[in-house]
């Protein structure tokens, strides 16, 4: 009996899988990655129980299965195809795992980087997740094949992948929900309902069920609260499910600046805010705006033009103008994972409904792939747009945690530990301040142009102390903790 990988058997023909091998050993040859794979001797699994594979089996493993194939993969088939892909690519890749599903499957993650493992200042983080509905698979064969593309295209040497590899870190999450997918993938393409496998083990819909925070923002907006890293619930971390707890965890501890959410049932790119601050009209919500709202609308066109016929506007018998929505004007959901991303942290997030059929036949894989690469090439490079820096103390130390603010949008970010910061901005003129405890905060005009980031580096003076006999003005209000009127309790 043949192994079993990637969904084919390897023991089934002889022949034809003695040629194949043949085959890639003639190629492995020419472009000596075997024996760079021998020379990194064993892989560790980081995230888990550390357990050790041979590189070069691992390498003869990938063999058995061509990269450009395309089919359906099945959780072990996954994990399969993405130590293939660190095999192949072991100077600039790394699996790691962010926890893992109620029935104990790995949220594996693949990140792809000139240095993998390590921040380094200036180099912006980026994140991709699929599969958050289990029944919605096409998100997950795509950033699959994008991590197979990745990896060949850099071992080619092409120019642009090379560039974006040694620029940018990348992370690339294929399935949030592996336990949903195994339970539509047992019912088949041509079974699957609509709703089986959407949810998770205890089916809970992952995308309801992040800390409802919209609430605390239309509450803030009033009383001149916070417009970013809004404060969670007390004990919210049992109020949500395994597979939403550890996306929130690896959220808070990546300072990712750009992400999209892949999913399935309709083709547009939807943008924030998905939760409507209005009450329904005539049946339909209102649209509900962020602050960056022009910036969302780029992001998402840049994916939507950039796919074969997203932009078109009519699929799946709706019409969105350019291919684009707003969430809230399409239909108003709370706890949603893109809302959460804005107003917790840096990251700017979009969702990606990239089939009609949200469980396609591996007969489409290959047409939705060619649909589709382009459009994930594009949207991860709009992660270097706008201006980053460092921010400093007179005696050039990092600053951690200065806010960032831009006149005319009412949503900071934050420096990270490094003290770098990002903020994705529009072509044009900007008046940019950073600011932070303990120091004066500090004013610059910046014009930002359609290629890459400018860089804006800001020096803090220290403030001056305060006179201790100065009395504190008694109207000041204390914003750091502010209290939500009783009706808006946990959700």
């Amino acid at each position: 009996m043949g192994f079993y990988f990637g969904g084919a058997r390897a023991g089934s023909s002889s022949a034809t899988r003695t040629q194949f091998v043949l085959t890639h050993l003639k190629h492995i040859s020419h472009r000596q990655h075997l024996s760079r794979a021998a020379h990194t001797g064993t892989m560790q699994l980081e995230g888990s129980n550390s357990w050790h594979v041979p590189a070069v089996l691992l390498a003869l493993v990938g063999l058995l299965v061509p990269s450009s194939s395309f089919q359906h993969h099945r959780y072990e088939d996954m994990v399969r195809a993405l130590f293939t892909v660190q095999n192949e690519c072991p100077y600039i890749t790394r699996i790691y795992s962010i926890g893992r599903s109620v029935e104990g499957r790995h949220l594996y993650v693949l990140e792809i980087s000139d240095n993998p493992g390590i921040h380094e200042a200036l180099e912006p983080e980026f994140k991709y997740v699929g599969n958050m509905h289990g029944n919605e698979v096409l998100g997950r064969e795509l950033l699959i094949k994008l991590s197979q593309f990745l990896c060949e295209e850099y071992r080619a040497r092409n120019p642009r992948i090379v560039r974006l590899i040694h620029d940018t870190r990348i992370h690339i999450l294929p399935s949030m929900n592996p336990d949903g997918y195994e339970v539509a993938a047992r019912q088949g393409p041509e079974f699957n309902g609509y709703l089986v496998g959407r949810g998770n083990a205890r089916e809970i819909d992952l995308n309801r069920n992040f800390p409802d925070l919209n609430a605390y923002m239309y509450y803030y907006e009033k009383t001149n609260g916070p417009n970013h890293h809004l404060p969670l619930p007390d004990n919210w971390e049992h109020q949500v499910e395994p597979e939403t707890l550890a996306v929130i965890k690896w959220m808070q501890n990546y300072n990712f600046v750009l992400s999209a959410n892949l999913h399935g049932g309709a083709v547009v790119a939807n943008y924030p805010f998905d939760k409507s601050k209005d009450p329904r009209i005539r049946g339909r919500t209102t649209y509900a705006a962020t602050p960056d709202d022009k910036l969302f609308k780029e992001l998402a066109r840049t994916y939507s033009y950039a796919h074969s016929w997203m932009h078109h506007g009519w699929n799946c018998g709706d019409f969105f103008t350019e291919g684009i929505t707003n969430g809230a004007s399409w239909y108003s959901l709370s706890k949603g994972m893109q809302d959460f991303n804005y107003l917790h942290t840096n990251c700017f997030e979009i969702t990606l409904e990239l089939s009609c059929d949200k469980f396609p036949p591996a007969s489409a894989l290959r047409k939705e792939w060619l649909a589709n690469r382009e459009a994930l090439v594009s949207y991860l490079e709009q992660v270097h747009h706008g201006i980053k820096g460092m921010v400093y103390d007179e005696n050039n130390n990092p600053i951690s945690n200065a806010e960032i603010s831009v006149v005319g949008i009412n949503h900071d970010v934050t420096s990270g530990v490094d003290g770098d910061y990002f903020r994705l901005l529009l072509s044009g003129t900007h008046t940019v301040t950073a600011s932070a405890y303990g120091y004066l905060p500090f004013t610059s005009t910046i014009t930002v142009g359609p290629a890459e980031a400018i860089q804006l580096d800001f020096y803090l003076k220290t403030a001056p102390k305060p006179n201790p006999k100065v009395k504190p003005h008694n109207n000041k209000r204390n914003l750091s903790s502010p209290k939500l009127p009783s009706k808006l309790g946990p959700r």
